[in-house]
């Protein structure tokens, strides 16, 4: 198979083909696509994830459930999904469906995804995985006891540009990693949403703050031995509308700050001893992206590099590789036991800004 790509015009620096791997993996190994049901009718899943998905040579996705039928009808015409359901039971009860995507409120994660999981359905569930890394241990022994894939859909980790500034590091181009700073912000104040409901576990630190503390764990390969968060909650709804935390490694340190009544914005900064790496979180799926790579020569930006990856939906990229888990072809991109050690950090900083102090995950 032929590849070619072009850069975008006026794009400079080297380029970096991310998404060839995938594309030839799923032509060589000719593995039989995965049937998905989709639970709910949330936006993420309908203008993101499930096109994304059906752009998956490895992923078709089947049938489509909501508790209003006609929504779920509505959903499955739109996007031509053979089957509608008027229950999330009946599609997990669905004999030809395989696996669930799982994009419910975020109380519901872990109920659902145990409920597929007990009919022998692999489930990729939206971060966070649960509401603490306690409720996400019922997870794990569901997942243990009825023998099935389980993940956190962070497709930030499946991403090309974010495997890149993985090698990057790891590569000792920057030196030793040493301090990670993020933030993510978006404006909202919606009482309608279910972001916006603190006991559905609404909020910044849950829906956004999440992605700092995720690639930081990945880009250091270790747990945070302790934090400290500060939170600023909405007087009304209670939810934290900004929040800040400072995870100290064994080998370094991350910072971050997430906001949800924000201007919108996001970026992380990766900085060595010898260089530095800027990327943001989120990629469109329509235009290349970049990542910025300094080595520290020259503080004008002289000594940057700008790589440039082509468009990629990165939900696909995320269907690929959990198609992939499923038939026996490499492992789940992020783990259930991964996703419990973000809980923890989570918990922890929660924990924090209550305590005003110091305190361990998992502990």
């Amino acid at each position: 198979m032929l590849f070619r790509w072009e850069l975008p015009y006026g794009a400079t620096g080297s380029f970096h083909d991310g998404a060839r791997g995938h594309t030839s993996e799923v032509t060589d190994k000719r593995i039989a696509p995965v049937r998905w049901g989709i639970l709910g009718a949330a936006n993420i899943a309908l203008k993101k994830v499930i096109p994304g998905m059906q752009k998956s040579a490895l992923a078709q996705v089947v049938a489509i459930a909501s508790r209003d039928i006609a929504k779920a009808r509505a959903a499955a015409k739109s996007l031509g999904i053979p089957r509608a359901y008027g229950s999330y039971q009946e599609l997990i009860d669905d004999p030809e469906i395989e696996a669930i995507y799982n994009p419910l409120p975020n109380h519901l994660h872990v109920p659902w995804s145990i409920r597929a999981a007990e009919r022998g359905k692999h489930v990729l569930c939206e971060k966070p995985i649960a509401l603490t890394a306690r409720e996400a241990l019922e997870l794990l022994e569901a997942r243990d006891r009825n023998g099935v894939q389980i993940g956190e859909a962070f497709m930030v980790r499946t991403h090309p540009q974010w495997l890149k500034v993985k090698e990057i590091v790891a590569s000792g181009r920057i030196g030793d990693l040493r301090l990670i700073s993020g933030h993510f912000s978006y404006y909202r104040r919606d009482l309608a949403d279910i972001r916006s409901r603190v006991e559905w576990g609404g909020g910044a630190l849950m829906d956004v703050g999440c992605y700092p503390i995720t690639i930081s764990r990945w880009l250091f390969g270790a747990e945070p031995t302790e934090v400290v968060g500060l939170i600023e909650r909405d007087p009304e709804m209670q939810i934290d509308r900004l929040t800040s935390g400072l995870l100290r490694f064994e080998k370094g340190q991350a910072t971050f700050s997430c906001a949800t009544q924000l201007v919108a914005f996001q970026s992380v900064q990766i900085f060595g001893t010898k260089g530095r790496i800027a990327a943001s979180f989120h990629a469109n799926p329509r235009d290349a992206c970049r990542i910025y790579v300094d080595d520290g020569s020259d503080l004008a930006g002289g000594g940057i590099e700008t790589i440039t990856f082509p468009a990629v939906d990165q939900f696909s990229v995320q269907a690929d590789r959990f198609s992939e888990a499923i038939r026996g072809v490499g492992t789940v991109p992020v783990s259930l036991e991964d996703a419990m050690g973000n809980m923890a950090v989570i918990d922890a900083l929660f924990r924090s800004a209550e305590s005003h102090g110091w305190e361990r995950p998992g502990s």
